[in-house]
């Protein structure tokens, strides 16, 4: 499972970072990872740009990063490029393309401390499960992790000028890649782009330096599964029995893990206080971002009015996804007949959501109440559209328009 650290949007991390790098140096490591086509390099080379001569930016899976004595002339060339004054800032990404790069960047920064070197450094990476294995095991205490997750609807908006409404209606269409943004209005270049440029080195590459893959056509036949059951309760049995290839329970179970790690799909768990019946219920699959199921999708984007049924399962999707990325605690529950879409926990507070992308009887709120009576600490809420409002007055439930949850989730309601 991925770590549910220090989640955030790219302006926050960026703000963080510049915060600490004006701190006095050495000091803690900071490593950032997250997804593919987030920000991650863009915002390595405007910290460079804002440190100027000082910084050094370097490539790890560039040639130059494998050639004799290259780590050595890093380090020498920051320490000359620091002064009295003035630390110097090593920016290294995907820093885990490079051999050992856990225990040489330790042993490293254990002399930076001892010399007492004015050196700043920030590591990206791409794979989470590579990252915090090592930064775990050789980098204890010397390390801060910030993961910069898939965009929302309020980065679009606020980078690129959208309004709320029209950024959380591309949101569900067609995810929120920053770099994809430019080719929205042409799908078969969009599509493309987030095929060539994300999915298929996320995994053709990434997953596949997680850990050993024995059986790669599996890997993206489970991945293919997933895309094609968005925000859907699917047993493994279930998975497996649509899969071209054999695969044992066990292992569809650990390439669902492998795909988590690698930013691509959430296998939600069941909310329950028995960790046993939490273990045993099937999950719910979720793509962590709705551009990944259009192009998976021979259908492509669903039409809101044409597809009613289908823009509902990916509003749910946008939606639980987001919560995910926002570092949120995300589950769902049933106990038949009723059920409910999704359960959060985490810094927005105790929530329990049903998301409906049109009309709302009351008796379609049933598992929101039958599961606020059972656990009276979640708030109950109805995330929908004006078409629903009425029917969560009657019950009482919180609503929220799910543009805006798209934007900013539950900040700003007391849960």
């Amino acid at each position: 499972m991925v770590e549910r650290g220090y989640w955030l949007g790219y302006r926050q991390c960026e703000a963080i970072l510049k915060e600490r790098l004006h701190e006095p140096a050495p000091r803690h490591i900071q490593l950032l990872t997250g997804p593919r086509q987030v920000g991650k390099t863009t915002l390595l080379h405007s910290l460079a740009e804002q440190h100027g001569p000082r910084a050094l930016f370097v490539a790890a899976d560039a040639p130059e990063a494998s050639l004799p004595g290259f780590w050595e002339q890093l380090w020498a060339r920051a320490e000359a490029a620091a002064d009295s004054s003035r630390p110097s800032v090593v920016l290294l990404d995907e820093v885990q393309m490079l051999s050992d790069w856990a225990g040489r960047l330790k042993a490293e920064w254990d002399r930076l401390r001892r010399q007492r070197r004015r050196i700043h450094v920030v590591a990206t990476g791409s794979s989470a499960l590579r990252l915090a294995t090592g930064s775990r095991e050789s980098l204890a205490g010397r390390f801060e992790r910030l993961t910069l997750s898939h965009w929302s609807a309020s980065g679009l908006s606020d980078t690129f000028g959208e309004p709320i409404d029209k950024a959380s209606d591309l949101v569900v269409r067609m995810g929120a890649y920053p770099g994809a943004y430019a080719l929205r209005k042409d799908a078969k270049r969009w599509a493309a782009y987030v095929h060539d440029a994300i999915l298929e080195p996320a995994i053709g590459r990434d997953i596949l330096a997680l850990a050993p893959v024995r059986k790669p056509a599996l890997l993206r036949q489970v991945f293919a599964v997933c895309a094609a059951s968005p925000a859907q309760i699917v047993s493994l049995q279930k998975i497996q029995g649509q899969l071209q290839d054999a695969g044992a329970l066990e292992t569809i179970a650990h390439y669902l893990s492998l795909l988590e790690e690698g930013f691509l799909v959430a296998a939600l768990p069941k909310y329950s206080p028995q960790a046993a019946r939490r273990r045993n219920a099937p999950p719910k699959l979720v793509v962590l971002s709705n551009a990944l199921l259009a192009v998976a999708n021979p259908l492509g984007s669903p039409d809101e009015r044409a597809d009613p049924a289908r823009f509902g399962a990916w509003l749910e999707n946008a939606c639980l996804a987001h919560a995910w990325n926002a570092g949120q605690r995300v589950h769902y529950w049933r106990e038949e007949p009723l059920e409910v879409d999704g359960v959060i926990e985490g810094t927005w507070g105790n929530w329990v959501i049903e998301v409906k992308s049109g009309p709302v009887q009351t008796a379609d709120l049933r598992g929101l109440l039958e599961f606020h009576r059972r656990f009276p600490n979640f708030r109950p809420a109805l995330v929908g559209t004006d078409a629903g409002r009425a029917a969560a007055e009657r019950a009482g439930v919180t609503m929220i328009d799910w543009q805006s949850f798209l934007a900013r989730g539950f900040e700003g309601h007391v849960a």
